[in-house]
Order: structure tokens, then C-alpha cells, then sequence
């Protein structure tokens, strides 16, 4: 079991940046790959970025690729997500969720219904 707390939302302009951190409790958080995702109002859950199970593996969907680095500590059982250039189209409520297939598997997928464990959420807001 692994519960899933993120922070680091808000509010900011259109260029700018944000570092959303996912805090995650018990002691077999090495063997879950992490990954982020975002849910607009009226649209459905969208895959963001997975980080494997070291951290030196890292997949992103094409709307965030060159903008966003997602990144853990496994020491400190800690998931971020840098979020630079953003945009208006980014505003979403933004989750971490933990996957406990192997890493091919889930980035061949990247399907939402494959994690096993979500946070609660944290509200991104790009004004233009």
C-alpha cells in the first residue's frame, strides 16, 4: 500500500514555472514506477510523465516534452515534476499515481487504469 500526498500547485502566468512535489509513505516506494498525470475540466484523465523505478528512466507525452522533467528520491520517497514554459492548455488538476508493472509495460500503455495508487491532486492554474 502507498499513499499519495502532491503540493506545489497554483497559480501563475504563461511562461512561467511551477515544481510540483508528490510525497509518498511506506517502505517499498523504490518498487513502484511513478508517474503524473492531469485532468482538465470536462476532459479526461491525460498521461504526463512516468519515472521509473531509479529515476534514470523518464517517458513524458508530447505536449510536455522539452518543458517538464520529472524526477524521485527514492531516500526521501519523493516525486516532483518541473513544470517551465507553461502554458494556458496546462491548467489541470495534476496527480502522481504509483504503478507497480514493469517498466515496458507501462510505457507502453500509459493508461491511467494501470496505476494502483493516486494522490488527491493539486490545482495548476496558467493565466495568459
Amino acid at each position: 500500500q502507498v499513499q499519495l500526498v502532491e503540493s506545489g500547485g497554483g497559480l501563475v502566468q504563461a511562461g512561467g514555472s511551477l515544481r510540483l512535489s508528490c510525497a509518498a509513505s511506506g517502505r517499498t516506494f523504490s518498487s513502484y514506477v511513478m508517474g503524473w498525470f492531469r485532468q482538465a475540466p470536462g476532459k479526461e484523465r491525460e498521461f504526463v510523465a512516468a519515472i521509473n523505478r531509479s529515476g534514470d528512466g523518464t517517458n513524458y507525452a508530447d505536449s510536455v516534452k522539452g518543458r517538464f522533467t520529472g524526477s524521485r528520491d527514492n531516500a526521501k520517497n519523493m516525486v516532483y515534476l518541473q513544470m517551465n514554459s507553461l502554458k494556458p492548455e496546462d491548467t489541470a488538476v495534476y496527480y502522481c499515481a504509483a504503478n507497480r508493472n514493469p517498466w515496458t509495460e507501462v510505457i507502453s500503455k500509459l493508461e491511467s487504469r494501470s496505476y494502483d495508487f493516486w494522490g488527491q491532486g493539486t490545482q495548476v492554474t496558467v493565466s495568459s
